[in-house]
């Protein structure tokens, strides 16, 4: 989004943001000015961009997630350690800006079907803004237009129902898909494409929302029956975009490499990526990826847990845990003959790196993961961008094969998924990552493994390939939270952190098989040192007398466990977040969520 960056400042002097809907916006140019020609437009409307995302928020956003075991238990994860004083989000500063906009944006000098298309984009920043309250709160106060300061009685107002706020981001969307004419080849501006494609996104969370919370998180029977409704829009704004985009899965360089294009690379990857944050090392615009993933203190040292790394399916399309002995392939077998993303999403195999020039092998670093399966997915190739915010890849905000995904899951929702479905969605999907067997045909058996482990209450094979699928194809992309609470599966997130299989102490482990060791696990007592292997205690308890967070299953062998000593809880209030104390206290009109 470098184009918009200058912009961006300019339309803040010009404009100044008001912080709360009470207060009224402050000019420092006349309204005719920014409102009677289409510059002025442009520069008013580039300050909505400043509600994205940026890359650090990204490569962060699955800190908690039910696959990434981490440094500390979240707060929102535990007994006690969460309340409605520590809540937050209740922020409504955008939107004002975006209502003054679309109220003020009438000047006869502009030609209407120009205004339109301004006014689409900022109905479009809308409907996100309200769609991030709603997944956060549930029910909360629409506001359509600008407040003015006498007004208390809307100000201080009640919520409003999630029905009625959903059915207005709805309306914003459509809006935004029917009016959006701005084209964008650097996948960094609102594009009708991008409209639709977050309509797939926003539409599949609240058609399987309603219909898994039926009766709970606030929803009542009436408002869960009209699920399909939701599935249905899902479904034709994913199918528009796959007729109409001219978006396809990116598969240049092949299967080896072709998923980790779309994630390391400067330029967004256009022909799959639909919006995109874009760094540029002139304008100071980069990402922290590298220091948050490679870094012992700086990050929350996320890593895969084996339960979820044991969901990667073999190269044939079978499940890898119907192999035989799984259980106990230690490291550098079990990630042999796998799903394509998986040696492109954590270090494995012969995966290298630069430093000082020269290429060398990078195995797993303890000093970085707790489990072993330790991620890449958003850090560049060479160790001088690990210290400090120096990343110029650009982060993807949205792209086809998640549209490909919404489109899947909604139609298999829905009781209409066909094989040709499958063939154009999971099948094509599949066939990028080096799989070849069912690539054509949807699956007859339920993988016991998947339902067991994450999904007890599905019994549609489709639907569960469709949710391991989303699972891989889009792991530290920000979505796995939200996944969750709209299956209503949060319970997940308490899952054991585990990691790979250590057959015995004291003995090293070369990860790489590079011939060189890279790790030796003990108890009590550590051996004599060995040059280049990192040492791990997994001793019950450590010399300060504490409990050791890091042990063996087995206690001399086993998966690694990390701080499975620590309580955390997961409570069904917990679907929705609580309406923060102190602005509860400014409306008690508000109310607060249940069980908070």
């Amino acid at each position: 989004m470098k184009k918009i960056l200058f912009s961006i400042s300019v339309i803040t002097v010009v404009l100044a943001g008001c912080k709360k809907l009470d207060q009224e916006p402050q000019a420092t140019a006349s309204k005719s000015a920014v409102f009677g020609n289409e510059k002025g437009l442009q520069l008013y409307v580039a300050s909505f961009y400043n509600n994205l995302p940026s890359g650090n928020d990204v490569v962060r956003a699955d800190a908690m997630s039910d696959y990434g075991a981490r440094t500390d238990v979240p707060g929102f994860l535990t007994a006690n350690g969460f309340t409605p004083l520590q809540s937050s989000g209740w922020s409504w500063s955008p939107l004002r800006n975006i209502n003054y906009f679309i109220e003020n944006c009438t000047d006869p000098a502009v030609p209407v079907g120009v205004r339109q298309n301004y006014i689409a984009i900022a109905r479009f920043f809308r409907a996100l803004f309200y769609f991030d309250k709603v997944q956060r709160f549930g029910d909360v106060p629409w506001y359509g237009k600008t407040i003015d300061i006498a007004d208390s009685a809307t100000l201080y107002k009640a919520r409003d129902p999630r029905a009625l706020v959903m059915d207005s981001v709805l309306a914003d969307l459509d809006f935004a898909a029917s009016n959006i004419t701005a084209t964008d080849p650097t996948r960094s501006m609102i594009t009708k494409y991008v409209a639709l494609a977050y309509k797939s996104r926003i539409c599949l969370f609240e058609g399987t929302f309603r219909k898994y919370h039926g009766g709970t998180g606030g929803l009542t029977s009436a408002i869960a029956s009209t699920a399909d409704q939701w599935l249905q829009q899902a479904v034709a704004a994913a199918d528009k975009v796959m007729a109409e985009g001219g978006f396809k899965l990116n598969t240049a360089n092949g299967t080896d490499l072709s998923y980790r294009q779309l994630f390391i690379s400067k330029q967004p990857v256009t022909t799959e990526v639909i919006l995109s944050n874009v760094a540029d090392a002139t304008l100071n615009v980069l990402n922290d990826a590298n220091w948050y993933w490679t870094s012992a203190t700086y990050g929350s040292r996320l890593s895969f847990t084996r339960t979820f790394v044991n969901t990667y399916l073999n190269t044939d399309g079978t499940p890898f845990t119907a192999t035989a002995g799984y259980q106990t392939k230690v490291f550098a077998d079990e990630v042999k003959n796998r799903d394509k993303r998986l040696q492109q999403t954590i270090r494995a195999g012969n995966y290298k790196r630069i430093n000082g020039g020269a290429l060398e092998a990078a195995p797993p670093v303890f000093s970085y993961t707790y489990t072993g399966y330790q991620p890449i997915k958003w850090c560049l190739d060479d160790v001088y961008f690990d210290g400090g915010t120096r990343n110029d890849n650009s982060i993807s905000l949205i792209r086809y094969a998640e549209v490909l995904l919404n489109y899947a899951e909604a139609k298999a929702e829905l009781g209409t998924f066909t094989d040709a479905d499958w063939a154009k969605t999971i099948g094509a999907l599949r066939a990028r990552a080096g799989i070849t067997g069912g690539l054509t045909t949807r699956p007859t058996q339920v993988d016991t493994y998947l339902q067991t482990n994450y999904f007890p209450g599905i019994t549609d094979p489709s639907l569960l390939e469709i949710r391991r699928e989303r699972g891989i194809e889009l792991a530290w992309e920000g979505l796995r939270f939200a996944d969750l609470l709209r299956w209503k599966r949060g319970d997940l997130l308490i899952q054991p952190w585990n990691g790979f299989y250590v057959p015995a102490l004291n003995v090293p482990m070369d990860l790489n098989e590079d011939g060189k060791n890279d790790v030796l696990f003990y108890s009590g007592t550590a051996p004599a040192a060995i040059a280049g292997v990192t040492f791990i205690n997994v001793s019950a308890t450590l010399s300060n007398g504490s409990v050791n967070p890091q042990r063996l299953s087995g206690g001399n062998s086993g998966e690694i466990t990390w701080l499975n000593n620590a309580v955390r809880k997961w409570e069904d209030k917990k679907y929705l977040y609580p309406i923060p104390t102190a602005d509860l206290l400014i409306n008690p009109k508000l109310g607060q969520n249940p069980g908070w």
